[in-house]
């Protein structure tokens, strides 16, 4: 007990030492996109499929999820998303299975309910949208003069 007292607080004060790096700006836009926490439901997915993206909160400057593509029992599709504060700006991390590494996407745009992130180097997606509208919630991956959209709602 007397050496999980003083880790505990070790872990404690480098969790707030960091946040305090973290800008008065940054922090605000970070907490613009607290909405997405929760379940959404894929309401579009194509026939025997089904889909979901959850969302929570993971620290003062991550919100941490996971996207899942479901063919029958199946799962077809995984991958793990987070919204980060990385150098004071805010960024869109997806890391799937394909790529090497995580594939980080500046934010462009944030409202009280949506947010634009992009990453131009990337080969597809290039730009990512997010627009809530009450309990309903589209996303949008583009690129190149592609695009698909992903309807959900909340549960």
């Amino acid at each position: 007990m007397k050496i999980i007292l003083p880790v505990f607080f070790l872990f404690l004060f480098a969790d707030l030492t960091n946040a305090q790096e973290v800008s008065f700006q940054a922090k605000e836009s970070f907490n613009k996109v607290k909405w997405i926490e929760g379940m959404w439901i894929r309401t579009n997915s194509k026939q025997g499929r089904t889909g979901h993206e959850r969302w929570q909160k993971f620290s003062l400057t991550e919100l941490r999820g996971f996207g899942v593509t479901m063919n029958g029992v199946d799962t077809a599709f995984v991958e793990k998303i987070s919204i980060v504060i990385k150098d004071n700006i805010l960024f869109y991390v997806a890391d799937v299975v394909e790529n090497k590494r995580s594939i980080y996407f500046k934010f462009t745009e944030l409202s009280d309910n949506g947010f634009e992130c992009e990453n131009p180097d990337h080969d597809f997606p290039k730009k990512i949208t997010y627009q809530c509208e009450g309990n309903k919630l589209k996303v949008v991956v583009s690129g190149d003069g592609k695009s698909i959209d992903y309807l959900f709602e909340r549960k």
